[in-house]
């Protein structure tokens, strides 16, 4: 799964060379509606959706795909894969928070100081251009950081209905149900672009997106959600913005800055002991 994610970082750069970020995220669910319906029908031991369930699918929906997985589209559209990596890798600090307003965990003082090294980790990432208001990532991080949020909110969500269905039917359910939701802006989208203009390094790098990442990763993600805690599986991504910063400067050409390579391990810090604090 890390691995998977990891390149997505990498594919999604590549694909936003030939898409406009918005229409990329809606084609990518498209595709990956379509090939998680075919295994999905194809398997002999697939779940049925209960009725009760079906409003649970659409804000879960809502929340992975629409708003983490469109927004993390669109964000890195603004952004470099590293900024872009390490602000997503400080969800669990979200999830944390978000668990705590529920009442579902305690704020001990050791993960209040875990609060606190993350977010100078996060604002020290914007001063890379000597302020934040200078920085020219600060909307795509921004969109990014929403993204984040937006995992947080599935995550908490999606915990009670993880554990009554299989992974595949999981993945079905709220891909096909944002997918349903997008698809008055995604049919705009698709009249407005010029199909001619994408080539095959695009259309390879989208369908990656929806396969790799969209499906495959969720997969093991969705199986994992029904074995271990939410907090536990959000912060099983601690090596994945070194995995992205390597990857995106043997690929891409991106080279980190002093600023990125600082504030890494410090936003990693942060999420570590907001995690490992006693509760």
């Amino acid at each position: 799964m890390l691995l998977l994610w990891s390149l997505n970082y990498i594919c999604g750069k590549i694909a936003l060379r030939h898409f406009e970020p918005v229409t990329l995220a809606c084609l990518r669910f498209v595709v990956a509606s379509a090939i998680v319906l075919a295994i999905y029908f194809a398997s002999s031991n697939r779940a049925r959706p209960q009725a009760r369930d079906l409003w649970p699918f659409l804000y879960l929906g809502v929340f992975n795909i629409i708003l983490n997985q469109g927004l993390f589209t669109v964000g890195l559209g603004y952004t470099s894969s590293g900024h872009s990596a390490v602000i997503t890798s400080s969800g669990p600090v979200f999830i944390l928070l978000l668990a705590w307003l529920l009442k579902l965990e305690h704020l001990t003082p050791g993960k209040i100081l875990g609060l606190v090294v993350c977010s100078f980790g996060i604002l020290l990432l914007e001063t890379d251009a000597g302020s934040v208001r200078n920085s020219p990532f600060l909307m795509g991080d921004f969109i990014s950081l929403l993204g984040a949020i937006g995992f947080a909110l599935y995550v908490v969500f999606g915990k009670r209905i993880a554990a009554q269905y299989d992974s595949l039917s999981m993945t079905t359910f709220s891909t096909v149900a944002a997918t349903v939701v997008l698809l008055p802006l995604t049919v705009h989208q698709a009249i407005h672009l010029d199909w001619a203009s994408v080539g095959w390094e695009g259309w390879s790098a989208m369908v990656y997106m929806a396969a790799g990442s969209s499906i495959a990763a969720y997969l093991i993600f969705y199986w994992a959600l029904r074995h271990t805690t939410a907090s536990r599986l959000g912060a099983v991504c601690y090596l994945q913005p070194l995995i992205v910063i390597l990857l995106a400067a043997a690929i891409l050409g991106e080279r980190p800055t002093g600023h990125l390579l600082l504030a890494t391990p410090i936003v990693l810090l942060g999420v570590f002991l907001a995690e490992r604090a006693p509760a």
